[in-house]
């Protein structure tokens, strides 16, 4: 069911909600489309792709890493990579993805999984990971409930990353949240800045426990979405107070203070998108404007904190340089990152050619459910893509040459879902503009649910 029938105050819903969790599927929006590929051409540019393309051996960690050596050469210095999702509920996108983390750590120096989740619940998982209480399970149920990513592949991933630190702890990994603070900041956060505050700073104490004493736990984003807009913007405003407050302390960047002022900056941040009005869709541009850069600016704060190179993982429409929704998502993290790095940021997308995948509905409150769609159609990217001899492969979009250059260069239909799924009309994208490094995956499956204990 196309979101175009959907009301309007609905379908504003949908999306304040989504983007407030990382689970946003972009509107179809008209691009100019390509030429569809047929005709004498059309097996030359397959060719063209097959001569550049590299055979995936498989989305599943624990199978060797020859494959992949091809993806860390395209991969070169970049600090940060980003690795897309079509979708926000597929095996094979999320099992790739520890894949790939595994192979960066052992054999290229990688130190960080970055998650398009909140700021605080990543701080969760990172307690765990470097060998705090509890299990892999209960750590995903608690810090990831209520979003796609609370599925057994995320269990296997901070399971293999506390083992990896473990078995290594003169290099240990971490995991971060770079989002903010959706569906929920929750009282800790909070806590940690008063408590740092009450030790490093007391004469700002009692003030900055006055601004937040309005404001704390945040536990219920969507709840607090339908207070009224002035309320919330006042609100904003006090959480800004707050961190100037706290930023105005003098420290260097390699002082433990520092780490009050990002939590404090995360709390602020997820104040101000939080103004985003229900009754207005002007106001939804700028409030994912203002996400994306703050995502990018949290993911630069933790490269400068660590000093260590980190995978970005979130959907394609945030780690590459163009989305299928191009107003709503005007300026993306990857182009923010990519402005500050240079090519020491490098992104890589993901195509699909059917299968199954995870949404919810519009209201942005049930469960999330499979959604199976057919074998891609003649016109569509995915099916161009799957005419390449390989059932999965990854191709360096940056070195392919005529005649895959300039179809890669042409907006067609593409399979793309995020919270919701918009079948008619598909939204539009050229692959060449978008990424670096396109992953194309015959087939998907829903992503597995939670092992019950």
């Amino acid at each position: 069911m196309s979101l175009r029938k959907e009301p309007r105050r609905r379908h504003l819903l949908a999306l304040m909600a989504a983007s407030a969790s990382g689970l946003l599927m972009p509107e179809a929006t008209a691009a100019p489309r390509g030429p569809a590929p047929g005709g004498a051409g059309a097996d030359g540019l397959v060719d063209a792709l097959e001569r550049a393309a590299h055979p995936l051996r498989s989305t599943d960690p624990g199978v060797g890493t020859a494959d992949l050596h091809a993806l860390g050469a395209m991969i070169g210095d970049a600090e940060v990579v980003g690795l897309g999702e079509a979708t926000h509920g597929s095996h094979e996108f999320f099992a790739m993805k520890e894949r790939v983390f595994r192979y960066l750590v052992e054999e290229r120096g990688f130190t960080t999984f970055a998650l398009e989740m909140s700021w605080p619940a990543g701080l969760l998982i990172d307690e765990y990971v470097q060998g705090g209480p509890g299990g892999a399970r209960e750590i995903v149920l608690d810090a990831l409930a209520g979003t796609p990513w609370a599925r057994q592949e995320f269990v296997s991933l901070i399971a293999w990353m506390r083992g990896h630190n473990q078995r290594h702890p003169d290099r240990t990994v971490h995991f971060m949240g770079d989002d903010l603070g959706g569906p929920k900041l929750g009282d800790r956060i909070f806590e940690r800045v008063v408590s740092s505050v009450r030790t490093a700073a007391p004469r700002i104490l009692t003030r900055l426990v006055d601004l937040y004493a309005g404001l704390r736990p945040f536990d219920d984003f969507y709840g607090y979405l339908h207070k009224p807009v002035e309320e919330r913007r006042r609100n904003a405003a006090l959480a800004q107070e707050a961190l100037d407050l706290v930023a105005g302390r003098r420290h260097s960047p390699d002082d433990p203070y520092a780490w009050t002022v990002q939590h404090a900056r995360n709390i602020a941040q997820t104040f101000a998108f939080a103004t985003i009005d229900l009754a207005d869709p002007a106001t939804v541009p700028p409030a994912q404007r203002l996400r994306d850069q703050a995502m990018a600016d949290n993911v630069l704060w933790w490269k400068e904190r660590t000093k260590g190179r980190i995978l970005l993982s979130a959907h394609n429409a945030h780690v590459g340089y163009r989305a299928t929704d191009p107003v709503t998502y005007a300026r993306t993290q990857g182009v923010a990152l990519r402005e500050r790095l240079g090519r020491r940021y490098a992104a890589i997308g993901f195509t699909f050619a059917g299968g199954t995948f995870l949404v919810k509905d519009a209201s942005g409150g049930a469960a999330w459910t499979p959604v199976s769609v057919p074998p891609a159609t003649p016109g569509m990217n995915e099916h161009t893509l799957d005419r390449v001899r390989y059932r999965d492969f990854y191709v360096d979009l940056r070195t392919v040459r005529a005649p895959a250059r300039a179809w890669l260069a042409g907006a067609r239909p593409v399979y793309d879902a995020g919270q919701v799924f918009t079948p008619d009309p598909l939204p539009e994208l050229a692959l060449g503009t978008a990424y670096d490094v396109l992953v194309h995956l015959h087939r998907v499956r829903a992503a597995t649910p939670l092992a019950r204990n």
